[in-house]
This record gives C-alpha cells, structure tokens and sequence, in this order.
C-alpha cells in the first residue's frame, strides 16, 4: 500500500509531466481543429525548444558535429533560465510562421496523407541537422540555480512529500501559468472565439464572413510556441538529445488529444494531466510496466469513449 508521502510524490511528478504534456496537446489540438491540419513536425517544434533554451541558459561544450569541426568548441551563452523562458516562446512563435506559411499552407487542400508525409519529412529533416551541426551528443538537463535571485538549487520540505527540489515548483507553476492564461486568451477573447468556431465548423465562419484564414498563421505560432516551450521545461527535468523530438514529444502529444478530445483545449489539459499521474504512478511503483499501462490506457480510451473526455464526436467529421 502507497504511503501519503509516496502518493504525494507521484501527484506533484504528475503534475510536472503533465504539464509538459498539456502545452503540447494544446499548441497540436487547435491546430489540428482549427486547420485540420495533421501536423507531425509538432515534435520538432519541441526540440527546437529544448535547445534553443540550452543554448539560451548555458554554454555548452561540443565533441562532434559540423560546429566542432569547424573549430567551434563552445555553443550559447549564459543568459540565465529568465532569458530562455522570454526567448523560447519567441522562437518558437517565428518559426511556427515560417512553418504555416511555406510548409503548411500549400498542403490545406491535400490529402492527408500528403500533410503526413511532408510534416514527418520536416521532422526529420530538423532533427539530423541538429545531430549534423551541434552533434549528437547528449546534453544534461537545464536546472536553474537561482530564480528571482532565490536559490532554488536546494531542496525544499514539504509537507507529506519530505525533500522536494524547489526549482521544480517553480517549472510546475510557470507551466500552469503559461497553460492558465492560454486557455483564457482562447475562451475569453474575440480571436479564442474564432479558433473556437473554427475548430467545430471553419467552413460556416467563412460563409459568415470572418477572415479566419488571416488566424490560421496565428494558430499555427501559437501552437508552435507552446510547443516550443514545453521542450524547455521537458530540458529543465530531462536530457537533451537530437532524437527527443520524435522520442518524448511527437507520440505523448497525440495520446494528448486522443484521451483528452480533439479540438478541446480543456480535453488538452486533461488528457495530459490524465497521462502524466499514469507514467508518474507506474514510474514510481512499477517503471517497468510504465508505458504498457500508459499505451493500454489509451487503447481503452479509444474503445469505449473514442471523442476523448470533452472532444465531440463530429469534430474533424
């Protein structure tokens, strides 16, 4: 039998997995509702944010690649954790843009098939120039030491929980926070209303005359940014390797929206909380089986509630 200590653990590891999983299953479910636009870079987008925050935090120290062999031993700058929060964001946000417009767009109108291929192309393509020119080594998690000039490298007592690394209640809380104000910026504003609409029926909100093409490049940014960030809170708690792009993020962000509804930004935060307490609670009971409950979950899922927990079976219809 768990203990509270034990049960408290897994909840606050949960929590911290499956907020990473959330900013992903949100930034991937309004595209994907919005555009229905199946969009398999969507991981890419992860480990563009992974190392653009590696790079931003620290310096980092090269042994392979197309930089080393240049004669470049060093790679970023040490501009603190602060820095790779505001920048990571805006990153991912531009290169989002330039992903809507040069790689999504001309696919809109093919088959889905089409936009499979050439998005998993695209994923490809960005994780073996980042095994190319920065190397395929693998680099250590970025764990801030001081925030706010607040030491958190020390651990923290908690009640039930004991020991309890402090900057990972500071990873947890900016991840709500950034979750919070996206799901009022799309339930509580005029564009969230469109991506709303849009995500059900874009074809009526174009008979009614809203521009909902000039949103998509704005989905789309969005999407990416959130994903961009996920892949720097995912750094501040995991290694960082060309291959987590595919790895860690692509397939948890579609059980994301499989459990949670497609097209839902509340089924987003849901599935992914949903999936975070499971690999968090067989991690820590039983690792091996981690992922067999986590898949068999899902199958589940998928069997006897097939639109997720607040996604509506026309969606994507």
């Amino acid at each position: 039998m768990l203990l509270q200590s034990e049960i408290a653990s897994i909840l606050l590891n949960g929590l911290q997995q499956g907020a990473i999983y959330a900013l992903l299953g949100i930034g991937l479910t309004i595209i994907l509702g919005t555009m229905e636009f199946l969009n398999l870079a969507h991981g890419a987008l992860y480990l563009v944010g992974a190392y653009t925050g590696l790079i931003v935090f620290q310096e980092t120290a090269l042994s392979n690649g197309l930089l080393y062999s240049s004669g470049i031993t060093t790679l970023g700058f040490e501009g603190g954790f602060l820095a790779a929060l505001v920048i990571v964001p805006i990153v991912g946000f531009a290169v989002g843009l330039l992903m809507e417009r040069f790689v999504a767009e001309p696919f809109y109108d093919r088959p889905e098939t089409d936009q499979l291929l050439v998005t998993f192309g695209l994923a490809l393509i960005v994780e073996e120039t980042v095994k190319n020119v920065i190397g395929g080594n693998t680099f250590q998690s970025i764990a801030p030491s001081t925030i706010f000039g607040v030491n958190v490298s020390q651990p923290i007592s908690l009640p039930l929980v004991g020991l309890f690394p402090s900057w990972r209640l500071f990873i947890i809380g900016i991840a709500f926070l950034v979750i919070g104000l996206t799901y009022l910026a799309i339930e509580r504003t005029d564009f969230g209303l469109v991506v709303q609409a849009g995500t059900h029926d874009s074809e009526m909100v174009r008979i009614l005359g809203i521009p909902i093409n000039r949103s998509y490049s704005l989905v789309f940014a969005l999407g990416a940014a959130l994903a961009a960030f996920a892949g720097l809170i995912g750094a501040s708690i995991q290694t960082v390797s060309p291959q987590i792009g595919t790895q860690q993020a692509l397939v948890p962000a579609f059980l994301t929206i499989v459990v949670g509804g497609a097209g839902s930004v509340r089924g987003a935060i849901a599935g992914g909380l949903v999936l975070g307490l499971i690999i968090s609670a067989m991690t820590q009971t039983y690792s091996q089986w981690a992922q067999i409950v986590l898949y068999l979950f899902v199958a589940l899922m998928l069997v006897f509630k097939p639109e997720g927990l607040f996604g509506s079976a026309e969606v994507g219809e």
